[in-house]
């Protein structure tokens, strides 16, 4: 809609017709250019450039992507990223929907419903890092677990694989960032109507039909925001990996760390274009499958 004014000389002129749109556009465009395009353009340029043990030089190389995208060890640790971003989203998926549909259909007291929501993102509360290392004393030799184990004549020595493993990677991971799974799915089933329940019901479908028919269908665009929610945090944590596993593991974001630790900046920028395609690619394919936009 176009706005008048009135000059000195009492005629008046109208603005043209896009300017208002543009203007209330321009504050987010500023920020989005500022703290999201540029960095990522200054990201994308440094990974062309020249490096040695001291310093970056301007140029225009591509050894940066061929050694990235060239060397098995790198296929090797993209694929390890992937399988942590598999096994922590299927996990992390089951438990997420059933808390999520205890909280929203079995739960009848919208204040409870929000009291035991809240109770969920209490751990929130304290640091990641925090959380993390607090399976250490529960899973290692002489922890919690194999005290019980040994106590108890399950096994006659500590489990070793319980800690500094892929499984305690796993397991850190699930627990950090389950309920960017459970917001979502929670999210979304507070919105199905509860008619179309009562109406399965009504004409005779059983509690698995109503579950597998009607309610999983409509939670789908709250489960493909969990997944890309979690899939990205995987995907860029090192901190986990390295504690958790003792060294032992790799992810493309620890490597991307090491090299930055060792003033490979160009390498650790080629790098995390890659990753940044790589899960591009991945929330594509999610948005192909689920239309999310009604969520949003």
């Amino acid at each position: 809609m176009s706005g008048s004014r009135t000059n000195d000389t009492g005629r008046q002129f109208h603005l043209p017709a896009w300017l208002p749109a543009y203007l209330q556009a321009a504050p987010l465009t500023i920020i989005l250019g500022g703290f999201l395009l540029l960095p990522l353009l200054m990201i994308a340029i440094v990974s062309f450039w020249d490096y040695d043990f001291a310093r970056m030089y301007p140029d225009f190389v591509t050894f940066n992507y061929s050694e990235t995208l060239g060397s098995w060890i790198t296929w090797k640790t993209y694929l390890n990223t992937l399988k942590f971003a598999a096994i922590v989203w299927a996990i992390t998926l089951f438990i997420g929907f059933w808390v999520a549909y205890f909280l929203a259909f079995h739960v009848r007291s919208t204040a409870m419903q929000m009291v035991l929501f809240l109770v969920c993102t209490v751990p929130f509360l304290t640091s990641n890092i925090i959380r993390m290392i607090s399976w250490i004393p529960v899973l290692g030799r002489n922890g919690l677990i194999n005290t019980a184990l040994v106590n108890t004549g399950i096994t006659t020595e500590p489990v070793e694989w319980l800690l500094y493993s892929d499984f305690a990677v796993v397991l850190a991971m699930v627990h950090l960032y389950t309920l960017f799974m459970v917001v979502p799915i929670f999210n979304t089933l507070m919105r199905i109507d509860k008619t179309l329940v009562e109406a399965a019901h009504d004409a005779g479908a059983t509690t698995w039909q109503v579950l597998t028919n009607v309610i999983v269908p409509l939670a789908k665009p709250g489960m493909a925001i969990g997944t890309i929610f979690v899939v990205t945090l995987v995907m860029a944590d090192f901190s986990t990996v390295q504690v958790m596993s003792g060294g032992q593991s790799a992810s493309v974001a620890l490597m991307m760390k090491n090299q930055m630790s060792l003033l490979q900046y160009p390498a650790a920028a080629a790098n995390a274009m890659v990753l940044l395609v790589l899960v591009l690619l991945l929330v594509a394919a999610i948005l192909r499958v689920v239309d999310i936009r009604k969520e949003l």
